[in-house]
């Protein structure tokens, strides 16, 4: 394990700054790496990551949702507020819907297999925008009408629709119909229960570190033990059907540490960047691992019309939700092309529908591996350079 996870590093490091140096982003080198190799490439990296892959993207993920709170600036959220929240729901839920009907058509399968397709592909990766975006909010571009936050906190919120919708739909095969309404009612409860368990955890820690003088980098490592166990929390309340999205918990953490105590947060906000560079190698390398190349190529041409009419559907939501904003033409472009990128959720759940013995599974984990391959590359390129060009 120690020399998988040394090789790991090196060449995904390497590969890094390879793509950086040919003004790609980095992550698109650490993805190859991933897939080569992956126990569908290689087969380089041990059999003991492989299975705590799933943890150890978990924790990256944390590690790059803290990063996102104590980049959101009150202000500017105020600012985005009603548009965040219609972006964190209507592209999806369109983008989920037009996967649904469109392989029903070209595959022929029920509905509610097609609509467990729908919804693994209708979320974004908060893993591939994040990172750009609060690169975008440090270099202070697109401030004016706050665009990255906008997205930031609209693109982490989508997953919590998109998997409780996919929930739904597993639900209905495995003949629970009763959790359907439950699921969907149980959004804003979740999204509430997430903010305000995150927020009173933000309002201890201060009150610890401001009690107990201790370095920064054991604060960088309290908060993040403290974020993985309120994650840990959501399997257990959804248990007994409280929903929660602890995500967002973690998000709250950092921006209640940032609003009570700026230059607290700052400080640490620079250890985070650190803790970043191992987290972004592990998760971009262990999400290409999961992508297994045969299976993507099961879906063919027509799994290719699935994630573009997706797409279209999505954009059209995106444009949609930014109906009356004071977005500029050119911004609202951006927008659409920064809510192309799939990888985590997708990484994730792809054979969840195959584990539970869905007769269409493997086409859906096909379909799913491949929007990884298509939009996490396109989209991270996307919005590198539309980022450069169209927001001042």
């Amino acid at each position: 394990m120690a020399v998988s996870l040394a090789i790991i590093l090196i060449l995904g490091l390497f590969m890094n700054k390879i793509f950086e140096k040919l003004k790609l982003p980095g992550l698109l080198g650490m993805l190859i790496v991933g897939v080569a190799m992956g126990p569908y490439g290689l087969d380089m990296i041990s059999s003991e990551i492989m299975t705590i892959s799933s943890d150890l993207r978990k924790i990256a993920l944390i590690v790059i949702l803290l990063r996102a709170g104590f980049g959101l600036n009150r202000d500017q959220l105020n600012k985005v507020g009603g548009a965040a929240i219609r972006m964190s729901s209507i592209p999806g839920i369109m983008e989920g819907f037009a996967v649904l009907f469109i392989a029903m058509y070209l595959f022929e399968i029920p509905f509610v297999e097609a609509g467990m397709l729908g919804f693994i592909i209708a979320a974004v990766s908060p893993a591939v925008i994040v990172p750009s975006m609060l690169d975008f909010i440090d270099r202070k571009k697109g401030e004016k009408n706050s665009v990255p936050t906008l997205i930031l906190a609209g693109a982490s919120v989508d997953d919590v629709f998109a998997i409780t919708i996919f929930s739904s739909f597993a639900g209905l095969y495995m003949g629970n119909s009763s959790s359907v309404l439950r699921n969907i009612l149980g959004i804003p409860v979740s999204i509430a229960l997430g903010i305000i368990a995150g927020g009173i955890i933000g309002y201890i820690l201060i009150n610890l570190f401001k009690k107990h003088h201790m370095r920064d980098t054991k604060k960088v490592l309290i908060i993040i033990a403290i974020a993985i166990l309120l994650n840990a929390t959501e399997d257990l309340l959804l248990e007994i059907n409280i929903p929660f999205a602890s995500l967002l918990g973690v998000m709250a953490i950092g921006f209640v540490i940032l609003e009570k105590d700026f230059a607290r947060a700052k400080r640490l906000s620079l250890k985070f960047n650190k803790v970043w560079v191992f987290a972004e190698i592990l998760l971009f390398v262990l999400v290409g691992a999961q992508v297994n190349i045969n299976v993507m190529l099961d879906s063919g041409v027509l799994g290719l019309l699935i994630i573009l009419g997706g797409l279209i559907f999505r954009s059209l939501g995106v444009m949609i939700s930014l109906l009356g904003t004071k977005l500029e033409k050119k911004e609202k472009l951006f927008s659409v092309i920064a809510y192309i990128p799939k990888a985590t959720v997708q990484a994730a759940m792809g054979a969840v529908p195959l584990s539970l013995g869905v007769p269409s599974g493997e086409l859906i984990l096909a379909i799913s591996v491949l929007s990884i391959v298509v939009t996490a590359p396109l989209g991270a390129i996307g919005i590198k350079i539309a980022g450069e060009k169209l927001l001042d």
